[in-house]
């Protein structure tokens, strides 16, 4: 089968997520047949590396041969049950496990099926839990340029223009304030006076402050130093407001440590991962938190009091297989320390953008590196532009606007890293 018959049977039936749809007119679809590894390959035999793990997912490689057979095996036991009043053996072995990795005190488990629709239990659960206990707080607290999700709360409390001025109207109450502007640690202090101020005027309408721990993604790949984070812990602490991190990016040691706030040494009241939960196989998302907030809800049977909030793929066996064999696989090989080699080696191949004309910044935070670019109006569409010069080389890389991010499976050599920077090189050089 040639890549054009794929391509034109999906334009007559499919509309695909952030495109828009006329621009296959002139660009042609990318049709994929399988993976493998870090390698993607189209129906013409022509391989891809995945650069940047089919949106920030996989963690493992494509196909991978352990997870394949852990979901296999799952998929003769038992593919799905009701997770209200049942519940099946893989997610309580997840959730345990999960507890245990965790930052210390964050003791219950609450499942959706993806990171979108986990935010939306976050912030109604943070609500709700103040109102069990006697105050209406209904504003959020978010970072500048940060980026949540695009389900209506989850785009409520993000700052990307882009994605959130059409559907306004539509939006719960949200507030920025300033987030880093750096890695330095002065400008994490200085980020965390301005939250300082803002609790000190409006705490008692604020129920959540809720970030992007040490990256902020679809903003931009902004990084920032963790001393951000444990001073606005202590505040929000302080002014009695939760404390919600939003990990689904940078959960399961993409910013080097298994969890972005160990960094920081603290325990938020909810913690939010998706994406690499499952090593990129399957929907799945968690939220994490407290036995303080679990508690403000048991009670005997009153409906305004219970969290009446459900998702019917909530818990799904073979998703949890896939997330049980992910785990298995940091355990058995050592793979946060092990990462730490391959991030030395980005760092390194980084370097030769840093003099290069055009480039602003180049930054890192763990497995994530970031090239921004200046001078570009985003009407040239600089970003499309290194997407097809990179496709050329066979390597993935969709840019954020003017920002360039490499974000790889794990189990790239340093060969095929060295073969993803040789691209955008390539491609930089010829804008």
């Amino acid at each position: 089968m040639r890549n054009s018959e794929v391509s034109s049977r999906d334009l007559n039936v499919l509309w695909h997520p952030c495109t828009q749809m006329k621009d296959h007119e002139t660009i042609p679809l990318i049709p994929i047949s399988k993976g493998e590894g870090i390698y993607l390959y189209d129906f013409e035999g022509n391989r891809i590396i995945d650069a940047i793990s089919s949106w920030w997912v996989n963690l493992f490689g494509h196909c991978n041969p352990y997870i394949n057979q852990k979901v296999k095996e799952q998929l003769d036991r038992l593919e799905h049950v009701i997770l209200a009043g049942f519940t099946h053996e893989g997610i309580i072995k997840l959730s345990e496990r999960l507890v245990k990795l965790s930052p210390e005190g964050l003791t219950r488990c609450f499942y959706a099926d993806n990171g979108s629709s986990a935010i939306e239990v976050a912030l109604k659960m943070s609500y709700h839990s103040h109102k069990n206990g006697g105050k209406e707080k209904p504003l959020f607290v978010s970072l500048s340029d940060s980026y949540h999700g695009e389900t209506l709360g989850a785009l409520s409390v993000g700052d990307v223009a882009l994605y959130k001025e059409t559907y306004e109207p539509l939006l719960i109450r949200s507030i920025q304030t300033p987030s880093p502007k750096n890695q330095s640690i002065e400008a994490a202090l200085e980020a965390a006076k301005s939250f300082e101020r803002l609790l000190q005027d409006r705490s008692d309408e604020i129920a959540a402050l809720i970030v992007e721990p040490l990256v902020q993604g679809a903003g931009g790949m902004k990084m920032y130093h963790p001393v951000f984070l444990s001073e606005a812990r202590v505040l929000c602490e302080e002014y009695g407001v939760h404390f919600i991190a939003d990990e689904i990016l940078v959960g399961f040691g993409r910013t080097g440590s298994m969890f972005a706030c160990e960094q920081a040494g603290i325990t938020p009241d909810f913690l939010i991962l998706s994406k690499g939960l499952t090593g990129g196989y399957l929907p799945l998302s968690v939220v994490l938190t407290t036995e303080a907030v679990y508690g403000s809800f048991y009670c005997e049977y009153n409906p305004a009091r219970s969290f009446l909030h459900s998702h019917s793929y909530t818990g799904n066996a073979l998703a949890c297989a896939a997330a049980n064999a992910t785990l298995d696989i940091f355990e058995s090989e050592n793979v946060i320390e092990n990462n730490q080699r391959t991030i030395a080696f980005i760092a390194q191949e980084l370097k030769r953008f840093e003099s290069l004309a055009r480039v602003k910044e180049v930054r890192q935070c763990g497995m994530i590196a970031a090239i921004e670019l200046e001078g570009f109006d985003p009407c040239e569409r600089i970003g499309l532009k290194i997407h097809q010069d990179c496709m050329k080389q066979g390597v993935l890389i969709r840019p954020l606007g003017s920002v360039i991010y490499v974000m790889t499976p794990y189990v790239i050599s340093f060969e095929e890293i060295k073969v993803v920077f040789d691209a955008i090189e390539y491609a930089l050089r010829n804008i």
